[in-house]
């Protein structure tokens, strides 16, 4: 399937499931899910918005747990089910998953990426954005 067509469709379902009404937000990765000021650390912050059955989604959760494990007191990883959850999708100003947003410690929204995107790419993109997470 092309990638327009698809995005075509998948906005189609988020707008129809926009309709079903909230619903408990969780993690495509098993990650805790969060809502854009449900963070209180004081720290840079990945959201990661996508769903459980979608496969770049899926090819997205192992690197998100690696991250949120490797690192842990440096950066929050936040990941919700927008499929489980469709007013966070709306609330996120989503508009394919999955959707990465790259959040400053105060909170602030520094960039925002559609698709898959591989862990040294995150990791660079942290580090272009001033934020160096590389091993301790």
């Amino acid at each position: 399937m092309h990638i327009k067509k698809f995005s075509l469709i998948l906005a189609a379902l988020l707008a129809f499931a926009g309709g079903a009404g909230a619903q408990e937000k969780q993690s495509s990765a098993g990650i805790a899910a969060a809502s854009p000021a449900a963070s209180t650390e004081k720290l840079p912050r990945l959201v990661d918005l996508g769903a459980s059955k979608c496969i770049p989604c899926k090819m997205m959760a192992p690197i998100l747990a690696d991250l949120k494990k490797g690192c842990e007191g440096r950066l929050v990883v936040e990941c919700i089910d927008v499929w489980k959850s469709p007013d966070s999708g709306k609330e996120y100003g989503v508009k394919i998953i999955p959707t990465q947003i790259f959040y400053n410690a105060e909170g602030r929204e520094l960039f925002r990426h559609e698709g898959f995107f591989g862990k040294e790419d995150i990791l660079a993109k942290w580090k272009e954005l001033g934020v160096d997470l590389g091993a301790r």
